[in-house]
């Protein structure tokens, strides 16, 4: 068996390294060997994805990196789509193996189905019913020209069936969670950031903003920024790793005033996987408006106010992790009040989905 798996982002990266650990492994064993090659459409260019980065993940280096960044929604999709199909038609791979809700996602999907070669889809059926995000057309228009449709939650699976998609449906659990458990590990052992930011277990709040609709609404991005700054305090401090499209509208708008009225307000680098896990399980709670982090949070049992009117992981907010915030700095400061009724989560699987995934995938 043959697959190409495409990515573009550091998110997709991890989720695939767990797929392909359970390739390796598999064909350690002696049995028929998977070929797994990786094609890295440049969708995001991070310093953090440099050879240490395959290396620490355990996963093959990408056969093939496209430079499909930059430009519009448009732009990058139509590029993608040209380069793509150019590796398809020449390897023609038995599957094609997209994950989540990037441009790279839909463009890998959209020139493998034109293609006729089956498209598998990682993460599928997730929604969050708001189709001003590029994120979820992205989802939608990959899960109808999917052939196999990888679910993390049974909520993804009836997402799926009420729109009519219920054959290659299988849930599997999440891969990230997968992730958590195996680089968790790791993290501990080789990650000094705390140390490096002279932080303490439990005493810090984190926070990521980098969505375009908080970072590219001047106003939402101010009250986001103000509520952080009534937050931090000396020895509760929030570390807030910047996005390079965050810092630069916070440039344009000046919001330095803002910012440098608290000094417990720790604005730092992007920082690299393993340490970005260290900050998550020890932080106080998360303050993000990234699906994956609203999910990391659960794995490590931190909770999680998220920075958006909506989210596509209603169970962590069903089960007391997870709080929807908006921007607005009042409501903001009130989720951090709350002291929730906290439950177990079950759908995520039990570090397994990953070998699932193979598993179904040579069953057929």
């Amino acid at each position: 068996m043959k697959i190409i798996t495409i990515v573009g982002a550091r998110p997709q990266f991890v989720k695939a390294a767990m797929v392909s650990r359970a390739i390796i492994n598999r064909n350690r064993n002696g049995n028929t060997p998977i070929k797994e090659d990786i094609l890295h459409t440049g969708q995001h260019y991070d310093n953090n994805m440099n050879a240490v980065f395959f290396d620490k993940l355990g996963i093959p280096r990408p056969a093939w990196i496209l430079n499909c960044g930059g430009g519009s929604h448009a732009e990058m999709t139509a590029g993608m789509l040209v380069e793509i199909e150019k590796v398809l038609q020449e390897n023609r791979p038995d599957y094609v193996l997209v994950y989540g809700d990037t441009n790279s996602t839909l463009a890998g999907a959209l020139a493998a189905a034109k293609l006729h070669i089956p498209v598998v889809h990682v993460e599928a059926g997730l929604r969050s019913f708001n189709r001003r995000m590029p994120e979820e057309i992205n989802r939608v228009l990959t899960d109808h020209i999917s052939t196999r449709l990888f679910c993390p939650t049974y909520t993804a699976v009836s997402n799926l069936n009420r729109e009519g998609i219920v054959e290659g449906v299988y849930h599997v659990g999440d891969v990230m969670y997968d992730a958590a458990l195996t680089f968790g590990k790791i993290a501990e052992r080789s990650s000094s950031i705390l140390q490096a930011l002279h932080l303490t277990t439990k005493h810090f709040y984190l926070c990521t903003v980098h969505r375009a609709e908080n970072t590219g609404d001047r106003e939402r991005l101010s009250q986001i920024i103000s509520a952080l700054v009534e937050i931090a305090r000396p020895e509760c401090p929030v570390i807030l790793p910047l996005h390079p499209g965050t810092k630069k509208n916070m440039e344009i708008w000046q919001m330095d005033s803002i910012i440098t009225s608290n000094k417990a307000l720790q604005l730092i680098e992007p920082v690299d996987y393993l340490d970005m896990i260290m900050l998550e399980k020890n932080a106080k709670t998360i303050l993000t408006d990234s699906g994956g982090i609203q999910k990391e949070a659960y794995f490590h049992r931190t909770p999680c106010i998220t920075l958006r009117d909506e989210t596509e992981w209603v169970e962590t907010i069903a089960a007391g992790w997870n709080q929807l915030a908006g921007y607005r700095k009042e409501t903001i400061l009130n989720c951090l009040e709350n002291r929730l009724q906290q439950t177990e989560i079950d759908e995520y699987g039990n570090g397994s989905a990953a070998d699932k995934i193979i598993q179904s995938l040579l069953s057929n």
